[in-house]
């Protein structure tokens, strides 16, 4: 697969703020990459500068084969972006205001209309797709501008489709719909960034995936990678006034996350029974409200490689 996107140590600073440090990444044509980040993390700064809203202090960017810092207007007709706002769409109708953008990327009127009516079955939105959109929010709700705006972004199919938080207002059953858009794109032949904090939905349908914290990248590879597929989760709920018991669990950890009252121990799978019958006898006694065991999951590496001062994090930790 060809790269549509390369980014390069890139540094991006706000006066004694590093905003980006030496972040590098690659999305290639057909596949879906994750950029996962609390808020501040450094997301919508990395996107300013592949969009050549900003410049980058060091670094390099490429989009589609064009340097993106020597040529910015060049490389930015090879993006679409959903932006994390709402996109201006005030007076047109969806289906309008997808045709608009599918002639703006050179479809004929034909081949835009059919886009535009694709579009709309596939997001489940036909209920509104002749209702205009008015003025403070009134005529269309918050999630069906946002697939508006999703729409607008994919159609007519950029070499690179940046997509900033693209399932916010958006209902748990249009959600799904989005995701399969978003999957679909992407085995179209675009490459797709996806933009995101929220880490359960990203898992659907990413094949790699960017973590960043405090502007740095501090792990990256496929969702298995990350996770860890042959590990296990016990997550223990600490009792209100009680000592964290989890020091003495009688299996090898792998990985500790203390957050408030919440332990979640990674422990490989031949341990299931030895600790499962520890948590059973502290919960009887009064040590744990409750405790619950499932397959590691990409949540809880997100949680140990964005720990800071955020959990508590204790990375392959020999049982007692």
């Amino acid at each position: 697969m060809t790269a549509v996107l390369e980014v390069s140590r890139l540094t991006r600073r706000f006066g004694a703020v590093v905003a980006n440090d030496e972040v590098s990444l690659r999305v290639r044509s057909g596949e879906v990459v994750g950029l996962l980040g609390h808020n501040g993390a450094g997301k919508t700064t990395l996107v300013s500068q592949v969009v050549g809203l900003l410049r980058p202090d060091a670094g390099r960017i490429t989009v589609a084969g064009v340097d993106a810092v020597a040529r910015p207007a060049a490389a930015r007709r090879m993006v679409a972006l959903q932006p994390q706002a709402h996109v201006p769409i005030d007076g047109l109708t969806p289906t309008a205001a997808i045709r608009v953008a599918a002639r703006l990327r050179g479809l004929d009127a034909a081949r835009a209309r059919e886009a535009a009516r694709r579009l709309v079955a596939d997001l489940d939105i036909e209920a509104w797709a002749e209702r205009r959109a008015l003025p403070e929010g009134r005529g269309l709700s918050g999630g069906v501008r946002r697939l508006v705006g999703f729409a607008m972004a994919v159609v007519g199919g950029a070499p690179l489709v940046i997509l900033d938080e693209p399932s916010n207002d958006v209902d748990a059953v249009r959600r799904r719909a989005l995701w399969a858009a978003v999957r679909r794109v992407a085995d179209q032949g675009s490459g797709v960034l996806l933009v995101t904090h929220n880490v359960v939905e990203a898992e659907r349908v990413v094949d790699e995936l960017v973590v960043l914290d405090t502007g740095r990248v501090v792990a990256a590879g496929t969702p298995a990678r990350l996770r860890g597929d042959d590990g296990l989760r016990l997550e223990l709920h600490l009792a209100p006034d009680g000592p964290d018991p989890s020091d003495a669990v009688p299996v090898p950890v792998r990985r500790r996350v203390r957050s408030g009252r919440r332990v979640l121990l990674t422990i490989p799978p031949d341990a299931a029974a030895a600790a499962v019958s520890w948590a059973a006898m502290h919960r009887e006694r009064g040590g744990l409200d409750g405790y619950a065991l499932a397959p590691a999951t990409l949540e809880d590496a997100y949680l140990a490689a964005t720990a800071g001062p955020r959990p508590e994090v204790d990375e392959v930790v020999g049982g007692v």
